[in-house]
């Protein structure tokens, strides 16, 4: 296992190819790395620049007399092999190598990639890269990238083979947030197994989130999924499925595809959940970074019959099971002063359009006291009689009284809901807008 704590935790950071000119790679790495700049030093380099916002800037990196833990490279690709000459002599931690031009640009890149690779392995330094994000590490505030946005802290690990896929999914995780953000690039060095090693024993990380075009090493891969599964949950959107898409996957890292069943197969041998959109991907994220696991049998709850029996639809088609209602249950729930005759007695328990907030907790209550329920699906569908944000606070305190259940709502709808969805997750609650992708985010949560 490869020891990146020079790179997720350093002290000393420089930035070769700093810039004060915006909208350049240059100068967003320097404007993410300078909000962590109380918790490390931080060093500019740039021949061109005496300084950048104030900051004064070296020439080259063996001009600065303190040791520096992590270098962070974006000088055009032609330069990078000189650069990576200096930080090797400076005895530098890691490396992380934005720049792109290297084995993604044919038969020259390649070349450049392979001098660089023989560099950092014979000085037994780790690189990230090239043709990378970079990465950001929440908890001590380093953002070594030129994202746009720095996540929040969460305890989801986000690793991709694109780094403009990372900077949707960080710009749609606002209230779920991140332990780490990590953009891998061709994988000169440092590849996707070895990030998952340094994960499956990092304390802030509780959930790995991938997007995956292609795996050099197969085995190895296989064997580390495998035992951080059992521990962790590994999620994956797999591309470059079919022709089109593999052809494109060359061009774009300089790895190959693969066969795609060959992919398919291995992730359910080891234990890896798949799925096929960001969307998904965010929601079966959020669904296990703040809602336990839990057995494969579920009721819903709705205010609106037609959604209920989506809901049921979406369940079947992924395998998901919707738990028979014990007479007990339906004894209870009927027996509520609260309740409408009307009800459907059966799961799903829609409760009738005019539902109160009292009603739905006499139903969720019910439901999740049957021992043989694992877990509520709670729809909320507007009518003029609902009220979404004490619906929100009932869900709150009946999570309270069975903190071992997960409970996933849908408050459907627009701008009613808003308020009502903002306190779901401000206490961990998740809510998702779309039936379809929220269930699959709920199979995620089944043990089997």
């Amino acid at each position: 296992m490869k020891n990146l704590d020079k790179i997720f935790n350093p002290k000393s950071v420089a930035i070769i190819g700093a810039s004060s000119k915006e909208k350049t790679v240059g100068f967003g790495l320097v404007k993410n790395i300078l909000m962590g700049k109380d918790l490390r030093k931080t060093f500019f380099i740039n021949i061109n620049q005496k300084d950048i916002l104030d900051n004064k800037t070296f020439g080259k990196i063996s001009d600065i007399q303190e040791e520096i833990d992590l270098a962070v490279i974006a000088v055009p690709a032609q330069f990078v092999s000189d650069v990576i000459s200096q930080c090797c002599e400076k005895k530098v931690g890691g490396i992380i190598v934005v720049s792109a031009g290297f084995s993604e640009m044919g038969e020259e890149g390649k070349n450049r990639q392979k001098e660089i690779l023989e560099k950092v392995r014979e000085a037994g330094i780790p690189m990230l890269g090239p043709n990378c994000l970079g990465i950001i590490r929440t908890k001590n505030k380093l953002n070594a990238s030129f994202a746009p946005i720095t996540p929040i802290e969460g305890n989801v690990a986000f690793i991709s083979q694109s780094g403009a896929l990372l900077d949707v999914i960080i710009d749609e995780v606002e209230k779920l947030g991140a332990s780490s953000v990590v953009s891998l690039g061709n994988e000169a060095d440092i590849n996707l197994t070895d990030f998952l090693e340094w994960f499956a024993t990092d304390d802030e990380t509780k959930v790995l989130a991938l997007y995956v075009e292609g795996i050099s090493d197969g085995k190895k891969f296989m064997e580390v999924a495998k035992k951080i599964t059992k521990v962790k949950p590994i999620i994956i959107i797999k591309a470059g499925k079919f022709a089109a898409g593999k052809k494109a996957v060359q061009s774009h890292t300089g790895s190959l595809a693969g066969d795609y069943e060959t992919y398919r197969a291995v992730f359910k041998q080891v234990g890896i959940i798949e799925v096929d959109s960001i969307e998904e991907l965010i929601y079966s994220s959020k669904a296990l970074s703040w809602q336990p696991k839990c057995a494969n049998s579920f009721a819903i709850i709705t205010n609106g019959g037609g959604c209920g029996i989506m809901a049921a639809d979406y369940c079947k088609v992924k395998g998901i099971e919707l738990s028979k209602l014990s007479k007990e249950t339906i004894d209870k729930i009927s027996s509520s002063p609260e309740m409408s005759p009307l009800w459907s007695k059966s799961n799903p328990v829609d409760v009738i359009g005019d539902a109160s907030p009292a009603r739905y907790r006499a139903a969720i209550e019910a439901v999740l006291g049957q021992k043989n329920v694992g877990g509520a699906i709670v729809i909320q569908t507007p009518q003029i009689m609902t009220d979404p944000v004490e619906n929100a606070k009932m869900i709150i305190e009946a999570k309270k009284l069975f903190p071992e259940k997960p409970i996933i709502c849908f408050f459907l709808g627009g701008k009613m809901s808003y308020e009502a969805i903002e306190l779901l997750e401000n206490n961990h609650i998740p809510n998702f807008s779309d039936l379809k992708d929220g269930i699959t985010a709920i199979k995620s949560l089944t043990n089997n």
